[in-house]
């Protein structure tokens, strides 16, 4: 038999990841937002954009080596989504980072081990990539590692040369490829053929600088940038065909396909790319709107609203009627809480915002289908055939209308669509896609370096005013410079003074507005490219051009609540040192609107009753109304006062420091309230882990309290309703519930047990007898796992000298086996938990565990009777040879 890796799934893969380089001094860190600090960039596409800063110079690092696993999302082909193997639009990179620390050979030495030690990989099955003309890279995979000639492929630029653009950081790369067919031999091996290989692991050497003309100069400081695709790990461990079937995804599917009433396994090709585009499609929308992203017309809100629809449409594909996304969001979210806790935190958000953007969207197709009524009427009357491309093109992209739908209309009143139209505007479409495919730009901001030398550096205001006249000094569409731009527009401007905050320090910019004579733009967020503030928003009447002078007002409500959230960080950070651990150091935060995050580092969970406690000082610290002191210090003295620096701040010689004396002091140029008593109150809302060693807070302050009490109290009286009792008597009733439910499941456990034995007798009947050995291999029918190796245990001593393998099917499409092997067939070099494995691989799974008793577990029902045939066949064939 072929060697199996152990079955992981895809949050021990995570956890496996990180802990490696955790143990190899890097720095775990959690996955930045989906929504980039980066305002080049529509969303976070690579593990590596949150270290841009640092890779362009721009930030010394706190850490010379770092871990992450980045969730990411891409859709420049979102077309290839459920058709290839591995294309998905949501995906986690697992990445390992040196800033100008280690190099090459360490990095490659470690992805080695972490690949074949750690996960298991077989060598023999894997092959390695290198840049054509690293030599370097291909001596230490050959000389040091040990990789034969044979199976180390030089590739081109294209394929093994990572660059950011035409100018900037850059440099080889080497890519670590699972074989799955090692025994077609190493001659002609074709990396592209992925019916063979997959590439899992790439090893970025960024060493170079390229200029201008193309000429590359060593950097003074060499980096290392990797990224494993947890998709793709998850595919090989788990022994599936595809991304789409890990325990990541499949969950997904499954739950879509029972709410259609169909069997994946049973449907056509196209009906399950339709699942798989809903599986890929609802955890990318799960957490882009747990990153608060909302659906709209433009920006990262239209990218929301387009996967929302199409997991929509490929719902109607599949022959769900009404509403559904919110019921398989419900699994997406229970899959991925552990890791990321803000999605059970944002449950009520995500489901809201589906519920409202498929009841919307559902019209539309409503819509569709009277506007395909109306065009099927005048194509009849004009005595045609056929309906035009560019009509079936309007009903899909307008209204989100499947084009299989028209034709199948269309047949149904004696017309055809003219196919070869519709993929004439469907191409229109990618390309408009590909032009404006989102790259990570490392060439110094782009445009506006550009026009660097012609306009003035943003003053910033914002500290003292709320609103002031300025005037326009660049306006970008789409990020490319223009003098004018009309209504319904979305832009960037850069004004030469404003009172907006731009986004840094973790503080969210400030909302508000721009106007002029005739002019009204609405801005939504405002970020800081080196010294310019970038004001995005939407143009709702006039024309807007450069040079125009215009009033610049922020919202005054959402500064108040973000002021108030800011200030809460800071004395969160004072109670948590005061009362947990004076060593306590922030590890990231989020201040917003409604609510504030605030991330530290922590070796272990802070208690209940510390909580508590952190929650009672910040509040007597608000109700002890502390007056803020702001003052400008050299760091130096800022330092020797004792003030606490924000993380990941890069700092100047002179520094702000906010003081709430005898409280807190911290160097931070945010905005902040003048006396802790604008604050009005601090409460906890949740306390959990996000990687390795860093715990995390998120709270609300002031006016969102009453927000968060009015859900909670709204889910008391449900509850309350539902249990007849008071709602003090609640936890008393529920753990009475609770109580009961596992009494009866002990009991229902109890006679499942008992009633396996009692059949188990039967199977003696079908033991085969092999020189010295019994062998017994059997199905036995509805019986779970725990009682299945119960069974397995007493036939074996039964037998005596032999082997038992047994499997079920005890729930839907679940697959549960179970060998126990005599010592004396472990003696002849057979052991359970390699021999279950690899029988469970047939059934889509995987498993081991002792030489003598191992269980596994699949999901391909339909196989099992195969399985067990194999079992038998091997088991017979090897135990025969033995004797």
């Amino acid at each position: 038999m072929s060697v199996i890796p152990q079955y992981l799934s895809g949050n021990e893969i995570r956890k496996t990841f990180l802990d490696f380089y955790a143990q190899r001094g890097h720095q775990v860190l959690p996955s930045a937002s989906l929504v980039p600090e980066d305002p080049t960039v529509l969303l976070t596409i690579a593990g590596m954009l949150p270290f841009k800063p640092i890779f362009l110079g721009q930030r010394i690092p706190e850490f010379k080596r770092a871990t992450t696993s980045q969730k990411c999302i891409r859709t420049n082909d979102i077309e290839n989504v459920g058709r290839t193997k591995r294309h998905h639009t949501f995906f986690e990179m697992l990445g390992n980072f040196s800033f100008g620390d280690y190099f090459k050979e360490q990095a490659i030495a470690w992805g080695w081990e972490l690949s074949t030690k750690v996960f298991n990989l077989p060598p023999e099955h894997l092959v390695v990539s290198v840049f054509r003309e690293d030599d370097e890279a291909f001596a230490i995979w050959r000389d040091k590692i040990g990789v034969p000639e044979a199976r180390i492929k030089r590739l081109g630029e294209a394929d093994n040369f990572w660059n950011s653009g035409p100018t900037g950081p850059c440099g080889p790369c080497s890519e670590i490829y699972y074989d799955f067919h090692p025994e077609r031999g190493d001659d002609n091996i074709d990396l592209e053929d992925d019916t063979r290989f997959i590439e899992f692991y790439n090893l970025v050497f960024m060493q170079y600088n390229r200029d201008a003309n193309g000429h590359l100069t060593p950097l003074a400081n060499k980096n290392i940038d990797t990224g494993m695709g947890l998709e793709r790990m998850a595919q090989i461990l788990q022994g599936v065909p595809n991304n789409y079937e890990t325990d990541l995804v499949f969950p997904i599917i499954k739950k879509a396909a029972e709410i259609a009433g169909i069997d994946y396994t049973k449907v056509d090709e196209e009906t399950q790319v339709s699942l798989k585009v809903i599986g890929d499609h609802i955890r990318a929308i799960v957490h882009m709107i747990a990153d608060e992203i909302r659906a709209s017309n433009v920006g990262r809100g239209y990218v929301l609203r387009r996967l929302i629809r199409r997991a929509v449409r490929h719902g109607r594909l599949v022959g769900i009627q009404g509403e559904f996304t919110t019921q398989v969001a419900e699994v997406a979210i229970a899959l991925s809480e552990d890791a990321y806790p803000n999605l059970r935190q944002r449950e009520a958000a995500i489901k809201a915002e589906l519920q409202r953007e498929e009841s919307r969207f559902l019209k539309n197709l409503e819509r569709g289908e009277e506007l395909l009524g109306e065009i099927i009427a005048e194509v009849k009357s004009q005595g045609k055939t056929q309906i035009s491309g560019e009509s079936a093109f309007t009903l899909y992209d307008t209204y989100g209308f499947p084009v299989e739908l028209t034709s199948e209309i269309a047949a149904e009143n004696n017309l055809t669509i003219d196919e070869a139209g519709f993929e004439v505007e469907m191409e229109k479409q990618k390309q408009r896609g590909r032009d404006a495919h989102e790259t990570i730009d490392l060439t110094v901001q782009g445009s506006l370096d550009q026009l660097a030398e012609h306009i003035h550096v943003t003053e910033f205001l914002g500290y003292t005013q709320s609103a002031a006249t300025s005037k326009v000094e660049v306006l970008l569409i789409g990020g490319v410079s223009e003098e004018e731009a009309e209504a319904g527009i979305e832009v960037q401007i850069v004004l030469d003074q404003t009172p907006f905050y731009a986004e840094s320090g973790g503080q969210i910019g400030d909302r508000g507005y721009i106007s002029g004579d005739g002019i009204l733009v609405t801005i939504h967020d405002v970020k800081k490219e080196s010294d310019f503030f970038v004001h995005f928003g939407q143009i709702e009447r006039g024309t807007l051009r450069v040079g125009d002078t215009v009033m610049a007002q922020i919202d005054p409500a959402c500064r108040r609540r973000v002021q108030a959230n800011h200030t809460a960080t800071h004395l969160l950070q004072a109670a948590l040192k005061k009362v947990v651990d004076e060593g306590i150091s922030q590890a990231g935060s989020l201040v917003s609107f409604d609510r504030l995050r605030f991330d530290f580092n922590c070796s272990r969970p802070v208690t209940l009753e510390e909580l508590q406690q952190v929650e009672e000082v910040i509040n007597i610290w608000i109700g002890e109304a502390h007056s803020a002191k702001v003052e400008t210090l050299s760091l130096a003295e800022a330092k020797a006062r004792g003030a606490v620096a924000m993380f990941g701040e890069k700092y100047g010689e002179q520094v702000r420091v906010i003081d709430f004396p005898g409280v807190s002091m911290e160097l931070c140029g945010g905005t902040h309230v003048s006396n802790t008593s604008e604050i009005g109150v601090f409460k906890i809302i949740s306390e959990s882990g996000v990687a390795s060693g860093v715990r995390r807070i998120e709270a609300v302050s002031g006016a969102a309290i009453l927000e968060y009490l009015n859900v909670r109290d709204k889910v008391v009286k449900d509850l309350s309703d539902r249990f007849k009792v008071k709602p003090e008597e609640l936890p008393d009733r529920i753990t009475t519930l609770q109580n009961e439910l596992k009494t009866a499941q002990k009991e229902l456990e109890t006679l499942k047990s008992q009633l396996a034995i009692a059949k188990s007798d039967s199977l003696l009947e079908k033991v085969e007898v092999v020189g010295e050995f019994k062998v017994l291999v059997a199905k036995m029918e509805d019986v779970d796992p725990e009682s299945l190796k119960t069974v397995a245990e007493r036939l074996l001593q039964k037998l005596g000298n032999g082997a038992v393998v047994l499997g079920s099917v005890p729930e839907a499409d679940k697959v549960s086996l179970v060998a126990a092997f005599s010592s004396e067939v472990n003696k002849k070099g057979l052991q359970a938990g390699k021999f279950v494995g690899a029988i469970a691989k047939i059934c889509g799974g995987g498993g081991g565990g002792r030489p003598n008793l191992a269980q596994a577990g699949g999901r391909d029902a339909s196989k099992l009777p195969e399985a067990l045939e194999t079992a038998k066949a091997e088991l017979l064939k090897l135990l025969v040879v033995s004797c």
